[in-house]
């Protein structure tokens, strides 16, 4: 686990190949698992994702279809465009309805982000065995944190290393599909349909990240 996070770490270290005409791309349609894990190398959860891209629109579910021993059993419904979330309970037919203060998330680039280089992991001169990625870093005004992203040539997001004051984590995306395998998986529940907003406590931010904080 600790290998991992270095090996972003170090990658966003060295990497010396730098341009600036590259531009935010913004990730495809997606089907595929996510995990999360913090620098202590605790795996807060590990979970499959669908993402609408055109729609701004992310359901995750951990703990489901790839159950682990970890902390936190989510199953969030985000609307990044409307500002607003749902954290979902199936089992007892209930959920929450929350406004997002923070809309960022580790499946597309922020339109802020800066490039930083260009680097393959693996070896290139192999076929199948290297991987080349760009790598975008950016800052997170909420948190006084920062971020570094790797995204593949197609605009797939392969690794987002998120590092605040207080925590860092690190969201890992594989199996990735470039389509919604199940839309209704994007679609309100019934039991939580008319559902009230809640009201948000002073202080408090809410956003996709925080809910493994």
């Amino acid at each position: 686990m600790y290998a991992a996070v270095a090996l972003v770490v170090f990658m966003c270290l060295t990497a010396t190949t730098h341009a600036e005409h590259h531009q935010p791309c913004h990730a495809p349609n997606m089907t595929g698992v996510m995990s999360v894990m913090n620098l202590k190398g605790e795996i807060k959860a590990v979970g499959a994702f669908t993402y609408d891209s055109m729609g701004k629109k992310l359901r995750f579910r951990s703990n489901e279809s790839h159950p682990i021993n970890t902390s936190l059993g989510l199953d969030l419904l985000m609307f990044f465009e409307e500002g607003i979330f749902y954290e979902i309970d199936s089992k007892n037919q209930s959920c929450e309805k929350k406004a997002l203060q923070c809309t960022m998330h580790p499946l597309d680039i922020p339109d802020d982000a800066k490039f930083y280089s260009t680097i393959t992991s693996g070896n290139p001169s192999i076929e199948g065995e290297g991987l080349k990625v760009n790598v975008w870093t950016g800052s997170m005004p909420d948190s006084k944190g920062h971020y570094t992203m790797s995204v593949t040539m197609g605009c797939l997001p392969v690794s987002t290393f998120y590092f605040t004051e207080s925590t860092s984590f690190l969201f890992s995306n594989m199996d990735i599909e470039n389509e919604i395998k199940d839309p209704d998986l994007l679609v309100v529940p019934s039991f939580c349909q008319g559902q009230p907003l809640e009201e948000t406590p002073e202080g408090t931010v809410n956003s996709f990240l925080n809910e493994f904080m």
